[in-house]
């Protein structure tokens, strides 16, 4: 299920990187849900580059990302549902190592593999570093992903039982809804984690992430996220586990500011250390935001 909105300059790599190592109609659906987009053609995309076998469905009106991800859930017919992205893509063999997660063992109710970041361009910027050496279920999973985004949605796919049983993505967040409902998944069912390197997440400006960026707006989701993430938390572990989490991205949010003050960005610079504040007052942070404060120009 391929969400879009204004992103058809990289909808054609997204569609062949499906195609390419797509089975038949009969076993796998490829849709692409269009959230109303008025800045590109996306349909023509898919005319050109998928013909009769994606399906292009369109938005009567723009209903933000969040109830696009409700209409591609709600459409979906398959026993695993794959939200990607209509600007991201996958690599060949995802399809085939993730099913090989859920035919294991039928408590699995997600599968997620290594993955890569992308520009504009395809070129890769960065690799994540591999959870564990082999490809089984992630020990521990709920806690894992709670302290740190190991996921982003193009690299997992979820048994569609456990969206139906769950709940789809908290409208409450405009970032980071997809961390808190990895772990909402991990909480309520065993992960399986493929250590091969088989999927990419785009960043760009007009990402959803991108827009939300510059003055860490997308860090004060994260934020919210973190403390609806403890509701699904054991009580005794929830507390350590919230509090390592806002330490990292408090961490995030100091070097962000640290890339703005040298682009002479006092504003962002500004935004990115009350983000790293409202996320934790732990001495490192503190002292780190001192050393900052000389970047942060007239208020």
């Amino acid at each position: 299920m391929i969400p879009t909105f204004h992103c058809a300059d990289y909808l054609a790599t997204t569609l062949r990187s499906v195609l390419a190592q797509a089975p038949g109609p009969d076993e796998m659906q490829i849709e692409v849900i269009d959230d109303a987009s008025t800045q590109d053609d996306p349909e023509a995309v898919v005319d050109e580059v998928g013909g009769d076998r994606i399906q292009f469905v369109r938005q009567p009106e723009h209903v933000g990302h969040i109830r696009n991800f409700e209409t591609c859930l709600q459409r979906a017919r398959g026993q695993y549902v794959h939200l990607l992205h209509g600007d991201d893509f996958v690599l060949p063999g995802f399809y085939v190592a993730l099913r090989r997660g859920f035919d294991s063992d039928p408590t699995i109710g997600a599968a997620f593999c290594r993955w890569m970041l992308v520009d504009d361009r395809s070129k890769c910027l960065s690799v994540v570093d591999p959870l564990q050496p082999a490809a089984s279920p992630l020990a521990d999973a709920a806690a894992r992903l709670a302290e740190e985004q190991h996921i982003v949605t193009p690299s997992i796919a979820v048994r569609r039982s456990a969206f139906e049983q769950l709940g789809g993505f908290d409208a409450r967040l405009h970032c980071a809804e997809d961390w808190e409902m990895w772990v909402r998944v991990a909480a309520a069912h065993r992960v399986w984690y493929e250590p091969t390197l088989l999927a990419a997440y785009r960043t760009h400006v007009d990402s959803n992430t991108g827009r939300h960026s510059r003055l860490g707006e997308e860090l004060e989701y994260t934020r919210t996220a973190i403390a609806m993430i403890g509701d699904s938390l054991p009580p005794d572990r929830a507390p350590t586990i919230m509090r390592t989490a806002r330490r990292t991205y408090a961490s995030t949010a100091l070097r962000n500011a640290r890339t703005f003050a040298q682009l002479g960005d006092t504003e962002a610079v500004r935004a990115h250390l009350r983000a790293a504040l409202r996320l934790s007052r732990s001495p490192h942070v503190l002292l780190a935001a001192a050393r900052l404060l000389p970047h942060m120009g007239r208020p």
